[in-house]
């Protein structure tokens, strides 16, 4: 038998085969310490407690082995503040107080500081034997019970392994690999410890993240097992040709039984195999990522379809109709369309409308239009007629001038005495004789009348049916920038601004308003203050803006400790260049009847010196720049 050792003891053994008969589990509460009654001695299965117990505490931790699942092994740890004897033994108590193992401890003492000089903390494992350890259940008082570094190390490793986010790998292998073995994954030469992501296996099932090792293969600690391995799963890659630098997540969604579950990984952000630069066109995937980039430089490379094409466009050019200045078109409407004028007999300036005034070339003019005006044709109430020019049907006309409306003559005669008895249409009778003979006598001598009003619409002009429209004439061809209109009137405010004249100027750069000699330029405020500086105290100063050279006024106040030697007053701030000139002046109190006095010796850039009667406040004032 080993030295040192754990027992079950007859009690135990007998409680153990009770609750195995009831299927309760077996429940162990406490661990007691003692001194062996003053000496090493090996302890019988026969105990029932220990020779001399010194502590009892409640267990810290009861779990299972990781390589023997049939040890189990007990944990506790003796507070500081107890102590001054051996530990030789330690005992395993039941909830119903039975002593269930034993245990022979190495000698060791428990000091306290109060009675050893030191004390510490005494931890103890013990590890024991039982027939079925999953029946073993540990009762604990989490109000008492401490964790152990290793515990502690071990319950997060297992905690921090069941995080989504899991430690970086060196490589990832997007084919599938034998799972044995160094080897070249990536461009990477991958050696034993090094973690790799499997993304691609024939089995999916075997996907996740390995260990290389020299022989097989074995999941990483972090990702063994399902709980470990969830949806969202994600992982850096460090290396590689292909996937270096990338971030990857596991898509498959729960539940998982890692070895039996097909696991997928997708690339979520890294290299996509399109080169860095300015594309006009990208293809993207589900994850936002550009995987393709082009730059066209036609519509059809854009997609774009509800436009013309560049030959369509061309041929609609070449096609158009533009009108040029000068044209007259009827308008619908009381307002003329962007390009145009009324024909409304006004007059116009030619700077506004100087193609318009050319084209017209003054036709219209009456002479009182003024220098450099024209006047536009009158189209209100008229209709527009071709000009004849040369056809003999409305001959002698110049082109632009204006008709009045005529009526083609209509003539005819009556001749004799006329024996008429009835009258239609435009024509009406009246008697004529002065006999009382009745109208239906034929040789009765009547009176003919035309009258067209009596058969046709009648007025004071001759028209044909119409339509009132507004007539026109084109004046510039620019639909949006109305020829110079806009030029015109922006060449006063295009010059440069002047005390006089509106205009434009530019913001003058510090130099130029420190020199203060460029009168086309303006200042900002903060130009106008750069370089000003001011401390209002009883020791203070004032520095004037950079334009006006930086000029500086210090002052204060300085009280003489000694009438015998010189002392220095130094200026709160130094003079840049020069300290110019500085005066100071003694303090006196008003019904002393003593005046003190000050004598200024040498000034520089940071002070100057001083000598005055003992105890005597100076003032001073000092200039410069």
């Amino acid at each position: 038998m080993a030295d040192y050792y754990t027992l079950l003891t007859n009690a135990g053994i007998a409680y153990e085969t009770a609750c195995k008969a009831a299927g309760v589990p077996i429940k162990l509460t406490q661990i007691s310490v003692g001194d062996g009654g003053g000496s090493v001695y090996n302890p019988a299965a026969t105990a029932t407690a220990l020779k001399r117990e010194v502590w009892r505490g409640p267990l810290n931790a009861l779990f299972q082995d990781e390589k023997n699942p049939s040890w189990l092994l007990a944990e506790v740890t003796i507070p500081p503040d107890v102590g001054g004897w051996y530990v030789r033994e330690a005992g395993l108590w039941t909830d119903t107080g039975i002593l269930y193992a034993i245990v022979k401890y190495p000698e060791s003492f428990k000091p306290v500081l109060a009675t050893s000089g030191s004390g510490k903390e005494f931890y103890i494992r013990s590890i024991f034997e039982t027939s079925n350890a999953s029946l073993v259940t540990l009762l604990i008082d989490d109000t008492v019970v401490k964790a152990t570094r290793a515990w502690v190390m071990s319950y997060l490793a297992e905690e921090l392994g069941k995080l989504d986010g899991k430690q970086s790998v060196r490589v990832a292998a997007s084919t599938n690999i034998v799972l044995n073995g160094a080897q070249q994954i990536d461009g990477v030469a991958v050696i034993a410890g090094d973690r790799v992501l499997l993304a691609n296996q024939t089995l999916a099932k075997d996907n996740g993240l390995w260990i290389v090792a020299n022989g097989d293969w074995a999941r990483a600690t972090d990702a063994n097992s399902s709980a470990k391995v969830t949806p969202g799963l994600t992982v850096m890659v460090e290396e590689g040709a292909a996937n270096g630098d990338s971030l990857w997540h596991l898509t498959t969604n729960a539940p998982i039984a890692l070895g039996t579950t097909a696991l997928t990984f997708k690339m979520l952000a890294g290299r996509t195999g399109i080169a860095a630069g300015t594309y006009k066109s990208l293809t993207v995937d589900e994850y936002g990522r550009a995987t393709a980039g082009a730059n066209p430089e036609t519509l059809a490379g854009f997609g774009i379809k509800d436009t013309y094409t560049k030959s369509e466009i061309e041929g609609m050019i070449a096609n158009a109709s533009m009108l040029p200045v000068g044209t007259i078109v009827a308008f619908p409407g009381a307002t003329p369309p962007v390009g145009f004028l009324e024909l409304d007999n006004s007059v116009k300036s030619a700077a506004l409308y100087p193609d318009l005034n050319t084209y017209l070339a003054g036709k219209y003019n009456k002479g009182d239009e003024g220098t450099g005006n024209f006047r536009l044709p009158d189209g209100r109430g008229e209709f527009l007629r071709g000009w004849d020019h040369g056809r003999g049907v409305d001959g002698g006309r110049a082109i632009g001038s204006y008709q009045l409306d005529t009526l083609q003559n209509i003539t005819g005669t009556f001749d004799g005495y006329l024996d008429i008895t009835t009258a239609g249409g435009a024509f009406s009778l009246s008697n004529m004789s002065t006999s009382s003979t009745p109208l239906n006598q034929k040789n009765a001598y009547h009176g003919a009348y035309f009258d067209a009003s009596k058969v046709a619409r009648t007025s004071t002009e001759t028209r044909p049916r119409n339509l009132a429209v507004m007539w026109c004439i084109k004046a510039w061809n620019a639909p949006i920038n109305q020829g110079n209109i806009d030029i015109a009137a922006l060449a006063v405010l295009a010059q440069q601004a002047s005390e006089i004249n509106q205009g434009t100027a530019k913001v003058a750069t510090q130099a130029q308003t420190n020199a203060g000699a460029d009168d086309s330029v303006i200042v900002t405020p903060k130009k106008l203050t750069w370089g000003f500086q001011f401390q209002k105290s009883g020791i203070g100063y004032c520095v004037f803006p950079s334009w006006l050279g930086g000029f500086t006024i210090q002052w204060g106040v300085y009280s003489i400790v000694s009438s015998t030697t010189d002392q220095t007053i130094s200026f709160p701030l130094t003079f840049p260049n020069a300290a110019l000139s500085a005066v100071a002046l003694s303090d006196y109190t008003p019904g002393s009847g003593s005046v003190g006095f000050v004598a200024m010796g040498a000034l520089n850039k940071n002070g100057f010196t001083v000598r005055s009667s003992s105890g005597t406040s100076t003032r001073w004032l000092a200039v410069g720049c």
